[in-house]
């Protein structure tokens, strides 16, 4: 399956991503993907449901997580530690952004 621009611009939080989708747009295997869930790096809709689908949004995590895999040679639990704290970071400084403009 290949999935060139025309593909990126019917992504929205509307049209939810089948995991063989996500894995194709990430360039992933679905395995690692599958392990990824797993550890609680990402999380399908309805993990109980018979074919997971995914948020638009979760391709910008898995890129990202991507990134910190290569960038660090992390394993998936470390990596799934690594991108809570980054997105804890990124709400600590959200709200910092938010207090300052409140003039805090």
């Amino acid at each position: 399956m290949t999935h060139d621009f025309d593909d990126a611009r019917a992504l929205d939080d509307r049209s939810p991503l089948a995991l063989d989708d996500l894995a194709a747009f990430a360039g992933f295997d679905v395995a690692e993907l599958r392990e990824w869930v797993a550890c609680g790096l990402i999380d399908p809709l309805d993990p109980s449901a018979g074919e997971w689908r995914f948020e638009a949004r979760t391709l910008v995590v898995v890129r990202r997580a991507a990134r910190l895999k290569r960038d660090f040679e992390l394993d998936a639990h470390a990596l799934a530690v690594v991108m809570r704290y980054v997105e804890r970071v990124e709400a600590l400084e959200a709200e910092l952004k938010r207090l300052r403009a409140r003039g805090a």
